[in-house]
């Protein structure tokens, strides 16, 4: 039997986060095809932000699972999530201009397996296990289609696995140079894995708040994004490549100085100390 310990008293309910970040991050990803659309790369920066989105709904996520007692895997859960994700985003992006909405899918079926296989065969039996490990994976494999598109301009197959090269002036295929054959990906896996996971275990505690929380989530995932917009200068137009980069650092910005505007009020007292003198001849 599983005891919850901590309670989510006020704020936003979990639910309200949940439809927000998948609307999201959802409209968002496909708002980066308007680059097939329009012939140039610049709407690329839409796939951060719809993992950036992504992100927050996951750090909630990453709460409302770890809020009956299983605080230690808060990293497991990021590595689920991103692990059971890939795999969704991966097959899904053999389907076009439908990959977004087939990566939901698949995500939530394997996230249900393993929910299950949580609850009733290592018999954890956590009431919202299977509910989190659908989020979680559909949150994986959105966060990795939104920075694959922001990075290669594209969600689809041929855009993630092959890129070109010059040589004699010719623009020759190159698989090695692309998110995939390039072995980006796994950059990619790592960035979103951290920044899902560290909201939570930055701010748990008898002071938790969640709009303290969610806005953590943000500035990771605006940290994570700018990363992976400077790694994009390798595979997409330099311009589409710099205002990634600058929406990320902005977006960066805002929330970093809200969370600490945030933790100053949820502070006991805020000392804002001088450093230490240092007295001659000491």
């Amino acid at each position: 039997m599983s005891v919850k310990v901590e309670v989510i008293e006020g704020g936003v309910p979990h639910t309200k986060i949940m439809i927000g970040g998948l609307i999201v991050a959802l409209v968002c990803i496909y708002l980066t095809y308007l680059n097939q659309l329009t012939g140039v790369q610049l709407f690329a920066f839409f796939g951060g932000l719809g993992a950036v989105a992504a992100i927050v709904w996951g750090s909630h996520t990453i709460k409302h699972l770890c809020s009956y007692g299983i605080g230690t895997g808060v990293p497991s859960a990021g590595m689920m999530a991103f692990g059971s994700g890939v795999i969704a985003m991966l097959f899904a992006t053999k389907f076009g201009v439908a990959a977004p909405i087939v990566a939901i899918v698949i995500a939530a079926i394997i996230g249900a397996i393993l929910g299950y296989t949580a609850n009733n065969v290592l018999s954890m039996h956590i009431p919202v296990m299977i509910q989190s490990l659908i989020e979680m994976a559909v949150i994986g494999a959105l966060t990795l289609m939104g920075f694959s598109a922001m990075i290669s301009g594209s969600f689809e197959f041929n855009a993630l696995t092959t890129g070109s090269i010059s040589i004699l002036g010719l623009a020759l295929p190159s698989y090695q140079i692309s998110l995939i054959g390039g072995g980006i990906i796994a950059t990619i896996f790592m960035l979103g894995g951290i920044a899902i996971q560290h909201p939570f275990n930055a701010c748990l505690g008898p002071n938790w708040t969640q709009d303290r929380m969610l806005i953590l989530g943000a500035e990771c995932g605006f940290l994570s994004m700018i990363p992976a917009a400077i790694i994009s200068l390798a595979l997409v137009d330099t311009a589409a490549a710099l205002i990634s980069l600058i929406i990320a650092v902005i977006g960066w910005y805002y929330t970093y100085t809200r969370y600490i505007a945030l933790s100053k009020r949820d502070a006991a007292d805020w000392l804002d100390s001088k450093p230490i003198p240092e007295l001659e001849g000491h």
